[in-house]
């Protein structure tokens, strides 16, 4: 599982020109989930990003999660994050997880993050959206669950 994590000001989410989900401060994360991804792979990212220091504290030093600012998260599906560019011109998503998978999957995080305490809104999965950003920093982190020790 793939996560593309922003430190936001602000940001929301469109379809078809209604805003569907909207935040102030906090994370816009986009999930890309794999065909061989696992519920442990959630687990671990739920825990790193729910409690990852990349806020400014009082010092101007990341040492504040999303937590402890009382922020929210955007989390958007993005099947693209899985695409194999190692051959060619043209991505490949043959390690993206079927929708069915990746559907239950991102609901999942979502529920999970949510229980951590960290209040979410969200795109609408395998929806042509538009995201709008205001990233503060800027602060942008990847994080892979497949290249961490488990």
């Amino acid at each position: 599982m793939i996560a593309v994590i922003q430190r936001v000001t602000s940001a929301n989410v469109t379809i078809e020109n209604n805003v569907v989900g909207h935040i102030d401060q906090g994370l816009v994360i986009l999930l890309g989930v794999m065909g061989n991804d696992e519920e442990n792979d959630t687990d671990y990212l739920v825990n790193k990003i729910s409690s990852l220091r990349i806020f400014n504290d009082e010092n101007c030093k990341m040492n504040l999660s999303v937590k402890d600012v009382h922020g929210s998260a955007l989390v958007i599906s993005q099947f693209t994050l899985c695409a194999e560019t190692q051959k060619g011109r043209r991505p490949s998503f043959i390690h993206a997880a079927p929708p069915e998978k990746a559907n239950a999957f991102y609901e999942d995080f979502m529920k999970k993050l949510r229980n951590q305490g960290v209040p979410i809104q969200s795109g609408e999965f395998g929806a042509m959206m538009k995201v709008n950003i205001q990233n503060e920093g800027p602060v942008t982190i990847v994080l892979d669950s497949k290249k961490t020790n488990l």
